[in-house]
């Protein structure tokens, strides 16, 4: 995927303008829709995938939740998820609407948690984030933003940094996600609350802005979501022992097809992750 940025109209000042481009955030406002828990399954492979960097961090790590709504709620439970691992983390909650930051602050806990107004810019008064969790941003945006947006957000990364960027339902019953590194994306993962899910292509629904545009006949994530369905279908026998024994088991009959990265311990929450390389547009 090659494209270039177009913040599109509004979103930085005209030529000439009272403030410059430097000084206002980078990006556009969000619908803004939030539910308490509604990233708890990203946050989960979070704290598991970056357990040990947060564990051996120098100095206070510092993680970033970038547009996390009309409501605080998601940023708050990403710095309690992340302290019970590291209780020095620094949890830094960035919304480009100032209202949104405003009724934000009577939740910052100092120095711990805090809010402040930005974009893709993510101002951190020159840090690096270790982490920086973009859900539900990209959305709204034209594909043909989206590798400029990663490659300035990846910037904005420590050497062992990550960007996890993804889309999920308004509840969290059902995410997909991009891993990231400075050099760029690592990782696709798939999650979902197995009770109720009629076959894992209900995931495609919520691809990122990436990947949702080419689940079509003869591209890699089509054609990966129609195996899945099909290993899905086969291992129907194993739900006599509940719908997570056969994900388990569908899970395992797709890594005999794909280069599945994680293993039954992970899939057992309803994930299963593959290399970006695998799907890549």
């Amino acid at each position: 995927m090659t494209a270039s940025f177009d913040p599109g109209p509004g979103d930085l000042p005209r030529p000439g303008g009272r403030r410059s481009a430097a000084t206002r955030p980078v990006g556009t406002v969000t619908r803004g829709t939030t539910n308490t828990n509604r990233l708890r399954r990203m946050d989960r492979w979070i704290v598991h995938t970056m357990g040990a960097r947060l564990r051996r961090a120098d100095a206070p790590p510092v993680a970033v939740d970038l547009g996390y709504g009309a409501a605080p709620w998601t940023a708050v439970e990403l710095y309690g998820r992340l302290a019970a691992v590291r209780p020095d983390v620094r949890t830094v909650g960035i919304e480009i609407e100032p209202a949104r930051v405003a009724a934000a602050l009577p939740y910052a806990r100092p120095p711990g948690l805090s809010f402040r107004r930005g974009g893709f810019e993510v101002p951190l008064d020159g840090a690096d984030a270790l982490l920086i969790r973009a859900a539900n941003v990209l959305r709204q945006y034209q594909e043909e933003a989206v590798e400029a947006v990663w490659q300035r957000l990846c910037a904005r990364l420590a050497p062992d940094g990550l960007l996890v960027e993804g889309t999920c339902d308004e509840v969290g019953r059902r995410h997909v996600w991009v891993a990231l590194g400075p050099q760029g994306p690592r990782t696709v993962t798939f999650a979902a609350r197995l009770a109720g899910l009629e076959r894992p292509s209900d995931l495609a629904e919520r691809l990122p802005k990436a990947l949702i545009h080419h689940n079509v006949p003869g591209r890699p994530v089509h054609a990966f979501l129609a195996d899945f369905d099909r290993a899905w279908a086969a291992a129907a026998p194993y739900g006599a022992f509940g719908v997570r024994q056969r994900w388990v088991a569908a899970c395992a009959a797709l890594a005999g097809q794909w280069p599945v990265v994680d293993q039954p311990r992970r899939w057992r929450q309803g994930e299963v992750t593959l290399p970006w390389s695998a799907l890549a547009p």
